[in-house]
């Protein structure tokens, strides 16, 4: 079986409403990491300080198969697919080599695979 990395990077606000989307299209287990981001405009300065928006990474290993599910529906349910990116951000990337993925998560991939053929 091929696994692809998925990530979803979401303002702070969206995290819990990327995870219930990912969940519903067949993701499994993730990895959340919380962040800031610094994009080509410069950012407003109040009082001196500059705000700079919070996000959160979330970090999916998914089957490649179930990671275009996955893609796509997060591109649909968040509006990922037109210039403002205000939403967030997916992108994939292919694995090569991967250790410590528990057995079980495994066998439910296989599982929903083997159904949706």
């Amino acid at each position: 079986m091929r696994f692809v990395s998925l990530v979803a990077i979401v303002p702070d606000s969206k995290e819990e409403e990327a995870l219930d989307i990912a969940k519903k299209a067949g993701a499994g287990g993730v990895t959340i990491l919380h962040g800031r981001s610094i994009g080509l405009e410069e950012k407003k300065v109040f009082f001196g300080l500059t705000l700079e928006e919070n996000v959160t990474v979330l970090l999916f290993i998914l089957p490649l198969k179930l990671s275009m599910k996955v893609f796509k529906t997060f591109r649909k349910e968040l509006g990922l697919n037109n210039d403002d990116n205000s939403n967030g951000m997916v992108f994939t990337f292919p694995l090569s080599h991967l250790s410590g993925m528990e057995s079980k998560e495994v066998e439910l991939f296989e599982t929903e695979i083997l159904e949706e053929l």
